[in-house]
C-alpha cells in the first residue's frame, strides 16, 4: 500500500477504553503507573503518535487532565456500550467515518499496527478490522465504520455478549465480514514493527493484575537496557 503512512486522520476518531471494574488490578487500572506513568498515558501517546487527538470513553476516574472524557451512558453494562456511545457521539459531533478503539490495559501496543490497520479499513472499507496474533484473533484494538452503529446497539441489548461476537454479529446482520490482519505476517513484510523490539505476540498483553504489571515493567526495563548497549 504505497504511501499508506501519509494518510489523512480526519476521518478516523480515536477512543481509550477506559470503563472497567478493574476488580483484579485492586484500583484503576487507567491510573495505575507502569515505568512511572499511569496506564493511560501509554495508550494515549499511541494515539497521538499516529495523529488521533483521542479521548477517553467511559472513565471510573476523573481522567480530564488526561484527554477529554465521554461518560458512558450504562457503565455497568460493559465496554460494548461504551463503544456504542463513543460512536454515537462521534456521529453526531464529528461526523467521521472510522472509530479506532484502543483498550487502557494493552500498553505495548506499537503505533505501526494502528496506522496499518487505519489504512487498510480505507481500502476494504470492511465494517470492522482487527488483528491477530498466534491464529488468534484480538478484539482490540478494534477499528469500526461508523455505520454500523445501528447493528452494534441491537447487539448490545443481548445479555452477556463479548466484544468480539458483538462485532461479527453485527457486521453479519448487514451481510458483511470482519477483517482480520494476520500481525506476524505484517512483521515479516516489514509493514509493521514495534520501538522496544518486541514479538508480536507480547504486543497485545492485558495488564488486569498486579502481577502483569510487573511482567510489563520488566519488558520496558530490558528494552530500555538493550538499548543502551
Amino acid at each position: 500500500m504505497p504511501g499508506w503512512r501519509d494518510a489523512a486522520r480526519d476521518d478516523v476518531a480515536a477512543f481509550v477504553l477506559a470503563g472497567g471494574q478493574s476488580s483484579r488490578m485492586g484500583r484503576d487500572k487507567a491510573l495505575v503507573e507502569l515505568a512511572g506513568r499511569p496506564m493511560v498515558m501509554y495508550a494515549l501517546k499511541t494515539l497521538g503518535s499516529v495523529g488521533l487527538g483521542p479521548s477517553i470513553a467511559g472513565a471510573r476516574s476523573d481522567l480530564t487532565a488526561y484527554a477529554p472524557v465521554i461518560a458512558d451512558a450504562a457503565p455497568d453494562r460493559g465496554p460494548l456500550q461504551g463503544i456504542c456511545t463513543a460512536l454515537e457521539k462521534t456521529l453526531r459531533q464529528r461526523g467521521a467515518q472510522w472509530a479506532l478503539f484502543v483498550s487502557v490495559d494493552q500498553p505495548l501496543l506499537p503505533a505501526s499496527l494502528l496506522e496499518y490497520m487505519m489504512a487498510h479499513a480505507r481500502i476494504t472499507e470492511r465494517a470492522v478490522t482487527l488483528a491477530s496474533v498466534s491464529g488468534f484473533a484480538q478484539t482490540f484494538p478494534a477499528l469500526i465504520r461508523q455505520d454500523l452503529l445501528p447493528a452494534l446497539q441491537v447487539e448490545a441489548k443481548a445479555e452477556g455478549m463479548g466484544c468480539f461476537a458483538a462485532f461479527r454479529a453485527a457486521a453479519q446482520r448487514r451481510g458483511e465480514t470482519m477483517s482480520v490482519l494476520a500481525v506476524e505476517m505484517l512483521v515479516q513484510t516489514g509493514h509493521v514493527s514495534h520501538p522496544m523490539g518486541l514479538p508480536a505476540a507480547q504486543w497485545f498483553m492485558n495488564v488486569n493484575t498486579p502481577e502483569e504489571l510487573d511482567r510489563a515493567a520488566a519488558l520496558i526495563q530490558q528494552s530500555e537496557a538493550n538499548a543502551l548497549i
